[in-house]
């Protein structure tokens, strides 16, 4: 299969899909294409934890705010996967973890004069996912306009601080329902559940789960993704704690 993810809305995506289904008969699966306009940060973190619940993929992500510009397209071999993007760092944590204990190859796409400066999602990236599925991901190597790099866009997600009664760190995402996913682990919290926990000096109990408290009170929990969430019950936890992606935050206890 070939999944697809970008912060495009609609009806852009439709239009890769027609370029890779006119080249390969593969299985198309939407990830999302409404993540955060531009927002690399968002969109590496939703993949991170998306993505490793598939099975070998051709996984094809456009959230490009470098379009049109001197910015490479890459195809990054990730363990059974491959990961076809613009060399923004939004696909490398997601690769990391596809990877395993497993190296990383990365390879550089050659752009030749696609039809559109700013849409490249159409031109260069779904064309390399097709050929990218038509070959395999174990022979990536035989792709007719694809080289071998070293030296590409880092990122990392800001490590927190632990200390043996607090931690300090920031909120990574704000998901739909406004719940302030943070880069704390949720390890901090065991023993805490059932008590409380200061939220930048707001006393706030900790709760497995968001129906623990009641209708619109404020919560701290461990999501899905294992981190530590600012929440709401049947309420956005960002607004309640006064809160945004990138902000820093304390937790003592």
């Amino acid at each position: 299969m070939i999944t697809l993810s970008s912060d495009f809305g609609s009806p852009y995506p439709a239009a890769m899909k027609g370029v890779i289904l006119s080249r390969t008969d593969a299985r198309l699966v939407d990830i999302a294409h409404d993540f955060p306009r531009q927002n690399v940060r968002a969109a590496a973190f939703w993949l991170r934890e998306v993505l490793p619940w598939f099975p070998p993929a051709v996984h094809l992500v456009v959230v490009d705010p470098g379009v049109g510009t001197d910015r490479a397209a890459l195809v990054i071999r990730a363990g059974d996967h491959a990961l076809v993007g613009p060399d923004n760092g939004v696909l490398l944590p997601a690769a990391r973890v596809l990877a395993g204990d497993r190296p990383i190859s990365v390879f550089e796409v050659q752009i030749d004069d696609p039809a559109s400066h700013t849409f490249h999602g159409r031109d260069v990236f779904a064309p390399a996912a097709a050929r990218v599925h038509e070959v395999g991901v174990d022979a990536i190597e035989s792709v007719d306009g694809l080289e071998a790099v070293d030296d590409v866009v880092e990122f990392q997600f800001a490590e927190p601080v632990i200390g043996t009664a607090s931690a300090t760190g920031e909120v990574l995402v704000v998901d739909g329902f406004g719940n302030a996913i943070t880069n704390v682990p949720g390890a901090v919290l065991d023993d805490r559940y059932g008590r409380s926990i200061e939220v930048n000096g707001e006393a706030v109990p900790v709760e497995r789960s968001y129906a623990h408290v009641g209708p619109g009170d404020r919560l701290v929990t461990v999501g899905s993704h294992g981190y530590v969430e600012l929440a709401v019950n049947r309420g956005r936890g960002d607004e309640s704690f006064d809160i945004s992606a990138g902000d820093d935050l304390r937790l003592d206890w």
